[in-house]
């Protein structure tokens, strides 16, 4: 019996990229830059929002200064709309609540700045209670390094062979596979198949509650 699940939040709990492109697009335009579609913006998502900012900015704007403002700007406008569109995915709220029913620890492990994660969860799912819910902060470094999700393992009470990981990404999946987590892949997610399969995934899922298996 596993004792804990850690989950990614972006393309996996939820559907963020509408309102995730929405705050960049808008950021470019005010600055006179061309803006990209949904489509690419889920190749550019999970490694953090610097680096999503980053690959939204015509390379000749990529330097350090012209970032960190983007990403404040983006940031800004993103923490005050991060809710408009986005939506947890069909099958979530069932998974959360039978994983509750079984006294299964479970957490949100993000890339996306903390304070936004935490905004976010408590807005989708303010009825379960997450044993932790952590973003990307100076504390550690982001997925795929394994310590974050290691240190979150070990708050919950579980070993890493005792423990799940779901996530939509190949990021992801490098995080389960070197904390020593089950990687299971979300097919419902911003990333394809081939990704997840060649960055490690144990398995993938095509609904949320097909995790209930490998309890």
């Amino acid at each position: 019996m596993k004792k804990a699940v850690l989950f990614d939040l972006d393309g996996t709990l939820a559907d963020t990229i509408e309102d995730l492109a929405g705050a960049v697009n808008r950021c470019l335009a005010r600055r006179g830059l061309p803006e990209h579609d949904i489509g690419l913006f889920k190749l550019m998502v999970g490694e953090g929002f610097r680096n999503l900012v980053t690959r939204a900015l015509p390379e000749s704007f990529r330097n350090a200064g012209y970032i960190e403002s983007m990403r404040a700007e983006a940031s800004a406008d993103y923490a005050g709309r991060c809710l408009e569109r986005t939506r947890s995915y069909p099958g979530i709220p069932e998974l959360l609540s039978a994983l509750a029913a079984r006294a299964v620890s479970f957490a949100v492990l993000s890339n996306k700045p903390d304070e936004l994660t935490k905004k976010v969860v408590a807005g989708l799912f303010p009825a379960f209670a997450f044993s932790l819910v952590r973003g990307e902060s100076p504390e550690f470094p982001r997925k795929p390094d394994p310590a974050s999700s290691l240190d979150a393992c070990a708050l919950l009470g579980a070993e890493p062979g005792e423990t799940l990981y779901l996530g939509d990404s190949g990021v992801d999946m490098k995080t389960a596979k070197a904390a020593g987590f089950l990687a299971l892949g979300a097919l419902w997610g911003f990333r394809s198949e081939t990704e997840l399969r060649q960055a490690g995934a144990d398995a993938l899922l095509g609904h949320p509650l097909d995790l209930l298996q490998y309890l």
